[in-house]
Order: structure tokens, then sequence, then C-alpha cells
């Protein structure tokens, strides 16, 4: 049986969505052009006024916010309350220069659990369950956000952040959790911990559910996952700069549903900026239509997807974003041709003798790009004899050239050989950047 959280709200009629979203766009530019000295610079700069904006035609006049205007106004420009009206602060890693600052309002935390609500709901996760929570806590907004979000909906949650792989395995069958959230990397490792110490995810607990995010992943891992954890694996999705983990897919696993009263979403072309139309793959730009203390006009996210505004199964009337292929700067171009780890991956998962990690090596040889990809084997393909190694690695290269239109290099490595990851899987090195 399907459940809604509220249904009003996500079974309304896509006119009256239309009409909400055109209603809360106004309001939001009125909001920003008063409050954010910020937005009332840039909007001046391109000619743009508040009484400008009449109709969701006029929403490609407003200017594009990008996350290097998050850093350039370093820690809270863009914000627009003051500081002793916001409840908490997230703050990013800031690994390639200053951190990004998100603050909320008491209101921002209540959208942001209700968004994750909803989002539970359709996958039937609520009261009863026992979420195991491995997403970072902290500063991060993985764990935190999802929080929320489950006691919202009555869950009994576990909060484990990320690492102690062997008490969390532990934790898991003694606390009986029946849900757990990581990102897809961790939950790998963590049954590859567990199947070495003679532990059954699919047998020896009770997990029937993961919900997994925070970087890209196929759906051929996802057949992976399912098939050797018995449990359904659903993608969740969100950012730092937005509020974290936000959606997630329904029952019916075909696509991310985006709360149309929360958030306006569109897919643009990302060289030059113009919008897309449904079914057209393009870069995500997000309008936050909620969202008191940072609200956010025309994001250009960076992630490659693609939008679905028809019917779903589960009667939802909200949008969907089809599953992300990866980021815009994690695009690889080598020898002129677009390469996506997420390509690599739905490649490697379809074969049965290849484990789930990889490494993704690209360097420059004599003004020549040449990529290699490290694979490790499974336990029951692993051979000691070199023919069968070098069949398996013939196998592989061609299934690759065939999807990628690229020769590579395809070198396989024992199990154990790639690093393992507690957080967002590295999965390429760009040793042309070095």
């Amino acid at each position: 049986m399907i459940e809604y959280w509220n249904p009003l709200v996500e079974r309304m009629p896509v006119d009256e969505l239309d009409k909400m979203q055109e209603k809360k766009l106004k309001s939001l530019v009125d909001y920003v052009y008063q409050h954010s000295d910020f937005y009332k610079k840039k909007f001046d700069e391109a000619g743009v006024k508040p009484g400008d904006i009449q109709s969701m035609d006029d929403l490609k006049k407003l200017p594009f916010t990008y996350k290097s205007d998050l850093r350039d106004t370093y820690p809270t420009g863009m914000f627009c309350v003051p500081n002793e009206q916001l409840v908490r602060f997230h703050v990013s890693s800031g690994t390639t220069g200053k951190p990004t600052v998100v603050g909320y309002t008491r209101n921002d935390i209540n959208e942001w659990a209700t968004s994750l609500a909803r989002a539970l709901t359709s996958i039937g996760v609520g009261r009863g369950d026992v979420i195991q929570i491995s997403y970072g806590y902290g500063l991060f907004t993985g764990g935190l956000g999802l929080h929320y979000g489950a006691e919202e909906v009555g869950c009994t949650v576990l909060p484990t952040s990320s690492g102690n792989t062997e008490k969390q395995l532990d934790l898991m069958q003694d606390l009986k959790s029946s849900v757990m959230a990581c990102t897809p990397s961790y939950f790998l490792f963590m049954n590859e911990v567990a199947n070495q110490a003679g532990i059954s995810i699919k047998n020896d607990t009770l997990l029937r559910v993961g919900i997994f995010g925070a970087e890209p992943w196929s759906e051929e891992m996802r057949t992976r996952i399912e098939e050797a954890t018995g449990i359904k694996a659903y993608d969740v999705y969100g950012t730092s700069e937005l509020s974290g983990p936000l959606c997630t897919e329904c029952q019916y696993q075909d696509g991310i549903h985006i709360w149309a009263d929360q958030f306006l979403i569109e897919v643009i072309d990302p060289e030059t900026g113009e919008q897309l139309t449904e079914g057209e793959r393009g870069e995500l730009v997000i309008t936050t239509l909620a969202k008191e203390a940072l609200p956010l006009i025309r994001y250009r996210i960076g992630d490659i997807t693609v939008i679905n505004k028809q019917p779903c199964k589960c009667g939802r009337t909200h949008p969907r974003i089809m599953r992300v292929l990866g980021r815009a700067d994690d695009m690889l171009i080598v020898r002129g041709i677009n390469v996506f780890p997420g390509q690599v991956e739905s490649v490697l998962m379809t074969i049965p003798e290849v484990g789930e990690h990889f490494m993704i090596v690209v360097d420059r040889v004599n003004e020549l790009d040449i990529m290699k990809i490290q694979i490790e084997m499974t336990d029951e393909a692993f051979s000691d004899r070199v023919n069968d190694i070098i069949s398996l690695e013939k196998k592989v290269a061609t299934a690759l050239k065939n999807v990628l239109n690229l020769a590579v290099k395809v070198e396989l490595v024992e199990k154990g050989t790639i690093p393992r990851s507690m957080g967002k899987a590295k999965k390429v090195m760009d040793n042309r950047k070095l």
C-alpha cells in the first residue's frame, strides 16, 4: 500500500503546483531584493527588478548563482537574516579554498525535516524502523539532516556516524537496524568487513532498506548491492548548500521526487546556460522557494541529470530528476571524448568477474592522454593463470570501449588493492593536473 506524509501536497494537481511555484517565485525575488545586499547588487547589475518577474517564463531573466559566490561572500554575506535569527550553521570542507557556510532559521530546519519526512514515507520507512545513520555528523549536513527527518516520521535513530565498522555491524545486529543510510561506497566496505567476519547482512540482520547518496552511483551498482545484501537500495539527493539530504526515490525507484513547493528545478546546457527541455540531459539548477536564511536563486548545482515530469506510479505529481550521471566538473576529457566515472561503473558492474572497487588513472605520455582502469577481481574470478587474467582484461577493455568509444588499458588487481572509503569514494586519479 502506498502511503503519503502529506497527500494534499504530494498529489496536488500539476496546474495548482505550477501556480504555487509562480506565486512563491515572485515572493522570493522580492524577498531577496529587500533582504540580501548580494542579490540586490546582482539583480541591479543584470538590469532586473522584482517587478520584472511576473511568470515562470521570466525565470531565465534572473542571473545564476554559483558556489564561488558563497565563498566570495564568506562567511555570511549572502544571508537574508541576522545571526540572532539562526538556530544552526553547517560548513563545507573548503578543500579548494574558503569553505561555504549555510545558516538555518527554525523554519528552515522544519522545512528540511518535512522534505525528508515525505521522502522516507515514500520508501516505506517510518514508525517501527531503526535507522542506522552512517553519514558523518557535525559540520557535514548528511547525518543531522537524515536524523531530523527520521525522527519526524517516528523512526528510532541510531546515530553511528561513519567509521568503526566492526562496532557498526555489532550494533546493526544487536539493535536490529532495519534501515541504513550512508554512502554506497561505505556500505560496500561494510558488507566486505561483514563477510570477512562471517556475518551475512542478508541472513544475519533485519536490514531491509538502504538510503545511499553523497556520491554518484549507477543502476548496475544498485543491482549488485541488492543481490548481495537482500535490501532495497534507494537514491537520496541533496547538497550542503541546499540543506544536505532532501529527497529520495519512491518505492518504484524511478527518479528522485523534488518537492515543487520547496524547490524550482531547471536543467541547462552547462556551456551556454540555455534552458533545456524535459528529457534533455544537462546541468541541474535549483531555486529554493521556502528558505529564509540563505535562499538561492538559479543555483548551479553542477550535477548532470534529466528532468522527468511524467506521472509517477506512486501518484505523486512533483517532478523527478533521474539518476545523476556525475558532476560537470568531474567529467574527464580524454582524447576529446567526455567520460564520467559513472559510465565506467555501469559497465563494470555488468561483468560478474569484476568486483565493486576500481580506480581510473589518467596520464599524459608524449602529449597523448592515456586512461588506465585498475579493477579488483572477485574471489571467484581470481586466478594464478596468466592467460585467464589476460582474457578477462580483454573482455573488460572491449566492454568499456563499446560504451565509451575510447580504448582504455585495463589492469586487474587483487581484492583489497584499491583504497576503501568511509565517506565519498575517490575513483579518479588525473595525473595531468598535478
